[in-house]
């Protein structure tokens, strides 16, 4: 039986790669999340919100490397970005106040990561 290794769908990569800037790809921060980027369907990363009001406190900006689903409660706002978000996920943060920015406006905003939260 033949394997089939498909590392992730090309227009997905190169849908993440495109909304970074060229100057940016190059930093640290940036060259993991295009790593994530490039990571077969199989190891995509799913993150709940129960495990990001852990992690986090109020105020605090993270960006996720994969998607976030909505299991769980998140008692304090955050600004957030990720790969996707389920649809109860993007209700419940913005009722608990948080922001929500597309990879995009991310780059732009945080443009070296600093003081971000990377969560895989």
């Amino acid at each position: 039986m033949v394997s089939r290794r498909r590392i992730t769908k090309p227009g997905f990569r190169n849908m993440i790669i495109s909304q970074i800037p060229i100057k940016l790809r190059k930093t640290k921060f940036w060259k993991r999340v295009i790593e994530e980027a490039k990571e077969s369907r199989r190891k995509k990363r799913v993150v709940n919100l129960y495990k990001i009001n852990r992690l986090t406190n109020t105020g605090d900006v993270v960006y996720v490397v994969g998607k976030v689903l909505g299991i769980g409660e998140l008692s304090h706002p955050v600004t957030i970005s990720a790969f996707s978000f389920s649809k109860t996920a993007y209700l419940k943060i913005k009722k608990a106040g948080g922001t929500i920015l597309t990879t995009e406006e991310f780059a732009q905003k945080y443009p070296n990561g600093s003081n971000v939260k990377l969560i895989a």
